[in-house]
């Protein structure tokens, strides 16, 4: 139900809530309330036979979460990890949670499905669409690729972060 109402936000043209954040060279978005908190990256501890971009494991408040780099996951280049990845934000769903690395501190903006493009030629090139870009926002001169970070992380990725919290 919760995901209707979120897709329904973009068509309606109601004003809708993203955090941007930086991966690479290019600004990223998502609906603010997928994420729970912005935390100081804690110490990462690594899994094996994980996917590659799944950096490992890590205690945030008490909860162990799988830390993931999205740099990785969109084979981008490198920022994050030049820089440490500082921050990183704690996203979570009823199936999951996870922390996605960051290399600054995101921020909020409010967009109108005027400023959204989801054309099909943009999102998807038709053949390697999986649907987790759900559009670019046309903010003054920028232009954010705004996610769907739970379409993002694969079955077996879900299912390594499922071992690993119920193991914490």
């Amino acid at each position: 139900m919760a995901k209707e109402e979120k897709s329904e936000t973009i068509k309606t043209g109601k004003g809708m809530q993203i955090v941007v954040f930086k991966l690479g060279n290019e600004e990223y978005g998502m609906q603010i309330d997928h994420i729970k908190e912005v935390v100081i990256t804690p110490n990462i501890t690594r899994m094996p036979q994980s996917a590659s971009y799944i950096r490992g494991v890590a205690n945030v408040r008490g909860n162990v979460i799988a830390i993931l780099d999205l740099e990785e996951r969109f084979n981008l280049e490198r920022v994050i990890l030049e820089k440490g990845g500082r921050y990183t934000l704690v996203v979570e769903s009823e199936e999951m949670r996870m922390g996605l690395l960051v290399s600054d501190v995101p921020n909020t903006i409010t967009v109108n499905s005027a400023e959204i493009d989801t054309n099909a030629g943009i999102v998807g090139d038709g053949q390697t669409d999986s649907g987790y870009i759900k559009g670019i926002v046309k903010s003054g001169n920028r232009l954010i690729i705004l996610v769907d970070i739970f379409k993002v992380v694969d079955y077996d990725a879900v299912v390594s972060m499922k071992k690993a919290h119920i193991a914490a």
